[in-house]
């Protein structure tokens, strides 16, 4: 089992606009995950953390993404999510094993 933590830097006054947006995508869809934003430490960060069985699974959602073909996502909210890139300055991915 892996952990996957999607680390954002939110441009000043859009971290709550990022983050809601990343809470819709979880609850609206099939890939779950949790949303976090900063109590201590660097302003504006908005995490979404979210676990998958393999780096395959990861893969496969990745292409959906890229393609637009996520099964479970509103026309809207995919319509949304392409200009994410707009409300952050940078941004990190964080891949973990989960010890079991």
């Amino acid at each position: 089992m892996l952990v996957i933590r999607e680390v954002f830097t939110a441009k000043p006054g859009q971290a709550t606009k990022l983050a809601k947006l990343f809470k819709r995508m979880a609850d609206s869809t099939a890939m779950g995950g949790t949303v976090m934003t900063d109590v201590v430490g660097p302003y504006n960060t908005v995490v979404f953390e979210r676990q998958l069985a393999s780096l395959t699974d990861f893969e496969r959602e990745m292409e959906e993404y890229r393609t637009g073909k996520v099964p479970d996502m509103d026309a809207s909210l995919m319509e949304e999510m392409k200009n994410y890139t707009e409300l952050w300055l940078t941004g990190r991915r964080e891949v973990y094993r989960i010890l079991e």
